[in-house]
């Protein structure tokens, strides 16, 4: 009787019911945001194949989360869970921007080896990037994603609130977006 009152529950209730092992509760909150956290990786990567097996492990560790902290926003935890899914594929693949899959379709005699030269460059310039941020930011980027940490994980360390973590992370990702699109223009423009 109760497994059927679940149908009409709220997040925080299903995660509470989760919390206590209940299935039920977990197919109704994978049935709910499935398709979010996938269109949000897919997105991302424009790779179903890829998209599936990332949404599937972001499921898979909000089961096994299910007993530990609880979680405030769950879409707000789903999204941000997929995009550190696409982020570390993205890190496994080697491939950090559009801008190197751009240098390995250069036609040059060289071929992949100026591409690889490019490749190393940028990623040079993108770690230097990473230096110039301000100091809060910079700690809270590379704990983010060298470390791969939550932002509850974060902001314990650092003792601040997840909510400024939030923040300085999206300042952080503002500046360094900015930079990589301006990184790409001049790429095009100098391979014209």
């Amino acid at each position: 009787m109760i497994q059927n009152n679940l149908y009409g529950t709220d997040d925080a209730g299903l995660l509470l019911q989760l919390s206590e092992g209940n299935k039920l509760a977990f197919d109704i909150l994978y049935n709910k945001y499935w398709k979010q956290v996938y269109n949000a990786a897919y997105k991302r990567l424009n790779d179903a194949e890829r998209a599936q097996d990332i949404a599937q492990d972001v499921f898979v560790q909000l089961w096994i989360r299910g007993t530990k902290t609880p979680i405030e926003n769950l879409p707000a935890y789903l999204l941000i869970a997929a995009r550190n899914g696409v982020f570390k594929h993205m890190e496994k693949e080697g491939k950090y921007a559009a801008l190197p899959d751009a240098a390995q379709e250069l036609e040059s005699p060289l071929g992949f080896a100026d591409a690889n030269i490019l490749h190393a460059e940028f990623l040079k310039a993108f770690n230097e990037l990473i230096e110039t941020l301000p100091t809060q930011q910079r700690i809270i980027f590379k704990m983010r994603f060298n470390e791969g940490l939550s932002s509850q994980q974060i902001a314990d360390q650092l003792q601040i609130s997840p909510k400024t973590v939030r923040n300085q992370m999206g300042k952080a990702l503002t500046t360094i977006r900015r930079s990589l699109i301006l990184l790409q223009l001049l790429f095009i423009f100098y391979n014209k």
